[in-house]
């Protein structure tokens, strides 16, 4: 078992690869009363082409069936997974974003009870044809409830101009149809392929002793066997920034119009260090230059064209990445024209400068470390996306490295005009 020591945080990790591949995180905080668990998969809803553990030819899966299998991991023949949690007084879930997917419980007491369980029913797939035909149902209701979320589609409408080709415009949940054509035998090839201990993290955080834990976690994995699994092949399409949708509009029942625009970004390969470096200049950048402490959100907010709605988001992930600005406006145009202003002459804004960026990295060491004193943030920063060695300990030390220069230098291979998108909703028409 391998230690990683962050004295600035007074924070130990120990980690260990286990000899059938599992990725073990451990971090033990005797302060607190609750341990979190999350046992997640490097999947997601953008991995639905490639080929299939024992097969030679890749397969193109319906969409939506990354969050499908989530659904029936919880359902076994001879009953419900809830309910072995609830036993042991713990509280179990599940999401599943465009790259992964994770199980989770937190509770107070009988960790190591919880812990194998999760351990237990994550390694154990039980699908049927029928438990399969029923969960349709199910999911076809969820998928009802986000097609009228107005901000749901704000989102996904700006996905789909920025990647027209690549599988983040689909929605995580599918569509009616797609879950229509989901099959036990499809949700086994998926299982089979991403589920394999090689591909997949353990996380444990809170009340623990690491040896006591890990050798309880080397324990259960001795006991079961699991084949040998190569690397997943996973198939995206070309890049293709030609047929970037510059702009898109709908209506919906809304009340006010909604705006995003979103810049698509070519750094698609970065990893570890890296990616996170490259991730917290650019947000540092947008914070400085679209927070609320600078001069353009302050005019924009004055003059009513943007409220409290207003957004600036950094997505940052396997394969693709982001910046989205988007907002209710009574004034969509102005805003559109305000914005992209902003953003295509960003190199002359009054808000890049020292005193500014100090002012803002400040202030960001500070709420990481806020956000650090909450077991479920660290557990959830853990598992939503992967930097191989660098960790959400590492966002501190690389924030107070970070330089102005280093910021700018990124917004500059970031904000292209070829790149921007904007999609609006607009309210029905009386």
């Amino acid at each position: 078992m391998q230690t990683k020591e962050y004295p600035q945080l007074n924070e130990t990790l120990y980690t260990e690869t286990l000899e059938n591949g599992l990725q073990v995180v451990l971090l033990p905080k005797p302060d607190f009363n609750k341990t979190y668990a999350l046992f997640g998969t490097d999947f997601g809803s953008i991995d639905q082409h490639f080929t299939p553990i024992g097969k030679s030819e890749p397969v193109n899966f319906p969409d939506g069936i990354a969050h499908f299998l989530e659904h029936k991991m919880f359902e076994k023949e001879d009953g419900d997974v809830f309910h072995e949690f609830s036993k042991y007084g713990a509280a179990a879930n599940a999401f599943t974003s465009f790259t992964r997917t994770a199980y989770l419980f937190s509770t107070t007491h009988f960790v190591e009870e919880n812990l194998k369980t999760l351990l237990d029913f994550v390694q154990a797939p039980y699908f049927t044809e029928k438990t399969v035909e029923k969960e349709k149902g199910i999911i076809a209701q969820e998928i009802g409830m986000y097609e009228d979320e107005a901000s749901f589609q704000l989102m996904m409408g700006i996905l789909k101009n920025l990647y027209p080709d690549h599988p983040v415009h689909i929605d995580i949940l599918g569509t009616v149809e797609s879950i229509n054509q989901i099959t036990a035998d499809m949700l086994y090839d998926n299982y089979n392929t991403f589920y394999h201990p090689s591909n997949m993290t353990l996380l444990v955080v809170g009340q623990i002793e690491p040896e006591e834990t890990m050798a309880l976690i080397r324990s259960n994995q001795e006991a079961k066997d699991f084949p040998e699994a190569p690397t997943p092949n996973r198939i995206f399409p070309e890049e293709n920034l030609d047929e970037i949708t510059a702009e898109e509009t709908i209506h919906m029942p809304i009340q006010k119009p909604k705006v995003s625009l979103g810049i698509r970004g070519l750094r698609t390969n970065l990893t570890g260090g890296d990616a996170l470096r490259y991730e917290i200049a650019m947000s540092l950048y947008m914070e400085m230059l679209l927070g609320p402490t600078s001069e353009a959100y302050l005019s924009l907010y004055d003059e009513g064209i943007i409220d409290d709605s207003y957004s600036t988001e950094f997505l940052f992930e396997r394969t693709f990445n982001t910046i989205n600005v988007a907002t209710d406006t009574k004034q969509p145009e102005e805003f559109k024209k305000r914005m992209k202003a902003i953003l295509l002459e960003h190199q002359e804004s009054p808000d890049i400068n020292p005193e500014h960026f100090e002012l803002i990295k400040r202030k960001t060491i500070g709420k990481v470390l806020q956000a650090l004193n909450s077991l479920e943030y660290i557990a959830y920063q853990f598992m939503s996306k992967s930097y191989g060695e660098a960790t959400v300990f590492d966002f501190v030390p690389f924030l107070e490295e970070m330089t102005l220069e280093e910021t700018i230098e990124v917004a500059n291979d970031y904000i292209r005009e070829e790149l921007l998108s904007v999609f609006t909703i607009l309210p029905e028409e009386s």
